[in-house]
């Protein structure tokens, strides 16, 4: 075993050593032959990496919402259904809420949300904003960031404690560059102390997300009945949103009497379907990208193919002398076909070095913030990872081997007589 795996290694030394020597002597035409490569690899490892920050993008615009997160509204019946006729609005209530959370054990935090569009004043200044009321919980329903203060939590609910959180851009109109912790504000003519900041979320077209006013539910009683809710949110932990959805609507349907089928009846937001929808275009950019970079390679793999063909012609007496003294076809296959590898993963590791230096450089390329404020998180930036990498280095390895046995086998098959001959 041991002797083997030295004849083994002597043979790959030695293969490596001509390699070089056939590379040394024709520098010029090695030098060009890796430039193409390592420009094909970089195509590869670029366009794929332009995939993978398509999706992170993607995924990060997404993630500003929350991901497995359900919105449920409700609307107008359109069909007859359990006795009722076309027509009738739903109303949603507390009940719902703890009738969804007894029957339905795939929610994990769930809160009922009144909504009104108010007049908000500090000293002289008055701004048209919507406020919400809802439970704290509505924090990591709706992935909220703080950056100032806190946010109401239980007890601020069951005191009805008179507080508020405001967003990034109500808090800039309200109080400019100015302290806003501690400070009164008016809602509709109710008072409450703002006792925390929140961080700008991505904000696009007339989205007023950042200009929002945060109540505990208990407290917004005193700017609207509160009896009947706009919406009911919760977010889960299930991968089946679907079924989820469709245990959703049948549990509403039971007790508000209305065809489950019914989507005017009640409308379901699931956030969680659109961002499957944009995982299976990341997925075929990812793939169209990929099949792109691979036949911008395979043109330096013709280029690779052109110059050992070429070397092959040139070199024919110098394999005719090695096969007269007893070098076997094998032999020479293996010789031309180790340089030609050598040509390829040379060239592909300078290709690797090029394109982190280009993504690198390049940084972050401009996509959701064209079109909404706050949203550098969604703009595409290369990303480099070892599945890219992965990847790269297979396409390589196979453009290099197709590249490199053509000439390989045509050297291996010339005759040692006729190669002789050859002047």
């Amino acid at each position: 075993m041991i002797g083997n795996w030295t004849r083994v290694n002597t043979m790959l030394r030695d293969l490596l050593t001509e390699a070089y020597g056939a590379m040394r002597h024709n520098r010029r035409r090695t030098a060009l032959t890796m430039l193409g490569m390592a420009w094909g690899i970089a195509t590869v490892v670029l366009l794929l990496s332009y995939g993978n920050g398509f999706g992170q993008a993607a995924a990060n615009i997404f993630a500003n919402f929350g991901t497995k997160m359900m919105i449920v509204i409700p609307g107008r019946s359109s069909m007859q259904a359990g006795g009722q006729k076309a027509g009738v609005p739903l109303r949603f209530t507390l009940d719902d809420v703890d009738m969804l959370t007894s029957n339905i054990p795939q929610i994990v935090q769930i809160t009922p949300e009144a909504d009104k569009q108010a007049n908000i004043q500090y000293e002289t200044r008055t701004f048209a904003f919507n406020v919400t009321g809802n439970y704290p919980n509505v924090f990591s329903i709706r992935a909220l960031k703080l950056a100032q203060g806190r946010f109401y939590n239980a007890q601020d609910e069951t005191q009805h404690a008179r507080v508020a959180v405001i967003g990034s851009e109500a808090k800039e109109k309200l109080f400019s560059g100015r302290n806003a912790l501690g400070e009164r504000i008016r809602v509709d003519g109710l008072s409450v102390e703002v006792i925390g900041i929140l961080s700008a979320k991505m904000q696009a077209g007339d989205d007023n997300i950042n200009r929002v006013i945060y109540l505990p539910f208990t407290t917004m009683s005193g700017v609207k009945d509160t009896h009947y809710l706009d919406s009911i949110w919760f977010n889960y932990e299930t991968p089946a949103y679907e079924d989820l959805e469709h245990a959703v609507r049948s549990v509403m349907a039971v007790e508000h009497k209305f065809d489950p089928t019914d989507r005017r009846a009640m409308m379901v937001f699931n956030l969680m379907q659109q961002v499957h929808q944009f995982e299976m275009i990341t997925i075929g950019l990812k793939i169209l990208l990929g099949f792109i970079g691979t036949l911008t390679l395979g043109i330096g793999g013709v280029g690779l193919m052109n110059i050992m063909l070429v070397s092959v012609t040139q070199r024919t007496r110098e394999i005719g002398v090695e096969k007269a003294l007893g070098a076997r076809r094998s032999h020479i296959l293996f010789q031309f076909l180790a340089e030609s590898l050598t040509i390829t993963f040379i060239g592909g590791a300078l290709g690797v070095i090029l394109a982190y230096a280009v993504s690198f450089s390049v940084g972050r390329l401009t996509l959701y913030s064209a079109m909404a404020k706050n949203a550098d998180a969604g703009d595409i930036r290369l990303v480099i990872d070892a599945g890219t990498l992965i990847v790269a280095t297979l396409i390589l390895a196979g453009v290099g081997l197709v590249s490199g046995m053509v000439p390989a086998v045509r050297a291996s098959r010339l005759d040692p007589i006729e190669a002789l001959r050859y002047e």
